[in-house]
Order: structure tokens, then C-alpha cells, then sequence
């Protein structure tokens, strides 16, 4: 997948990093002591490969001596990021887990997201925008991407509704191509996926999404989204609750491998019709 314009620009903010990290002679390890986290996550900072959160830019600042230097670069960046103001928190938390586990009741999740997909649905959205606006939208979904393409990725687990495969979004070729995808992925080993079915019924958090993230040196987060708003998470008991609402979603989830075969039915069933028009 080719770097969009953010990811090269964090990876300016790892060589900045590298380079102040080298000049005070400390190794990845010592600087993350320093910090609070491990080596391995100085490493993905200094490649680029992981966001920082904004206090670790100010240790970074502290620990390094640099007067403010890697916080004005963090907002920056932040602030030139493409994704809605409510929804950067937790973009920038999907760059740090090492696990996420994902409730989508409507839309495949962004980070499976085909472009035409993702295309179609921005456009849904907003039918006034112009080509300029979807498209910015549409790269930085595809951008958040690259966390499943590394080999650092997180451990990845997908609980879809039924809906969700079967609404054509953007027509039928566009979903054959969005469902192979996801095939694809799962093949991969990049994601685990199950299929919430019809006959499942009422289920927990209905019409809800929902986003649990667990992460190496952090306590684990939940995150909700409603109609242009987003909530992160972060209060022991109600993660718990969330993550109990999770378990209740995949007992009433069809299997792996029976979602998959539901998925690739479908699949095919929108690419006859594709082919037939």
C-alpha cells in the first residue's frame, strides 16, 4: 500500500526522534524506561509506524532536553490530521493497541474498508461534498489501514451484523469487491471475523458500535460512536461492562468458519449480479 501524506510526515517525527535519542546517547530501551513504555514502542515511533500520544510527546521533551520541540510537532501534525475531531482519540489509540475488537451494526469497520466502499458510504454521507472532500476522507480511512500491514499489527476481531453484508452499499460490484476483501483479510490471518445473523435477534447494545482496544503498557479502552459524536472510554467498571457486552455479541455470533462461508455466498451472489448487468 502506498505511504499516504500523514504517515510520511509521523515518520519525519520518528527521525526527529531518532536523531535526539542518538545525540543524548540513550538506547530505545533507556529512553522508554524514561517514558513509561517499552523499547519496541520507541522503535514503531521511530519508524513511523505508531503515533505518540501528546503526553508522550512532552516526556519525550523533558527526558530529551528539547524546549517544547516534539509537542509543537505532535500538534502540528495533529492538527493537519484528516479524521473528525471526535474520532482522533481514538485513531490515535488504534496505532498503539495490541489488540482491538470491533461491533459494526451497519458499516464494515474502517479498517476493512475497500476505497470504492469507503467512497460510497462518505458519499452517502455527505452528498454535497465535493471530489476533494471524499477523496481526503477516503485516503485517510485507507492510511489507518497500514496498522494490519505490519508485523507488529494487533491482534484483530471482527463481530459484523448480517446488514452489514447485505446492503449493497455503492451497488453490487462494489460489495462482491468489499466482501472478498474482508475474505482476503481473514485468510491472511489479519482479522478474525464472525457474522452476527437475522436469526440472532435482539442482541446487547443494539444499532451500537462498538471498539475495545488493550494495549502493552496501558489499561484497555472502549470506544462508542453516535451521530457526529464519539466517546472514549476509559473508566474501569464501564470498559468491563463493554467487554461483558463483546463476550454476549460472539456467543450469539455464527462461528469463524460458518461467517466466512455466509460472507463468501454473498460475495458471490453480488458478483453474478455485477456480471448480469
Amino acid at each position: 500500500m502506498a505511504k499516504g501524506k500523514q504517515q510520511v510526515e509521523w515518520e519525519f517525527f520518528g527521525e526527529l526522534l531518532r536523531e535526539r535519542r542518538e545525540a543524548a546517547h540513550y538506547s530505545r530501551e533507556d529512553l522508554g524506561a524514561r517514558v513509561f513504555v517499552s523499547g519496541t514502542y520507541i522503535r514503531l515511533f521511530e519508524q513511523g509506524l505508531r503515533k505518540p500520544q501528546l503526553n508522550l510527546a512532552q516526556r519525550f521533551d523533558e527526558i530529551l532536553k528539547t524546549s517544547g520541540l516534539f509537542e509543537r510537532t505532535w500538534r502540528k501534525l495533529i492538527n493537519k490530521s484528516p479524521y473528525a475531531a471526535y474520532f482522533q482519540a481514538a485513531a490515535d489509540l488504534e496505532d498503539l493497541a495490541t489488540k482491538i475488537c470491533e461491533f459494526a451494526p451497519g458499516v464494515v469497520p474502517g479498517l476493512l474498508q475497500t476505497a470504492a466502499y469507503a467512497r460510497a458510504v462518505t458519499r452517502a454521507s455527505n452528498p454535497f461534498a465535493t471530489e476533494e472532500y471524499v477523496e481526503e476522507k477516503v485516503s485517510s480511512r485507507l492510511e489507518r489501514q497500514t496498522i494490519l500491514a505490519d508485523e507488529n499489527r494487533p491482534v484483530y476481531w471482527v463481530i459484523v451484523h448480517e446488514s452489514v453484508v447485505r446492503i449493497p452499499a455503492g451497488g453490487s460490484a462494489v460489495m462482491a469487491e468489499q466482501l472478498e476483501h474482508i475474505l482476503a483479510c481473514a485468510r491472511e490471518h489479519k482479522v478474525l471475523v464472525q457474522v452476527l445473523p437475522f436469526a440472532a435477534g435482539a442482541y446487547p447494545q443494539m444499532g451500537k458500535m462498538i471498539k475495545l482496544m488493550e494495549f502493552e503498557d496501558a489499561p484497555p479502552t472502549a470506544y462508542t460512536e453516535a451521530v457526529y459524536s464519539g466517546n472514549l472510554l476509559d473508566d474501569p467498571a464501564v470498559v468491563k461492562r463493554s467487554q461483558a457486552a463483546y463476550d454476549l455479541l460472539r456467543a450469539a455470533a455464527l462461528s469463524p468458519e460458518a461467517s466466512l462461508a455466509l460472507i463468501e455466498s454473498a460475495a458471490e451472489d453480488y458478483r453474478r449480479c455485477a456480471n448480469s448487468t
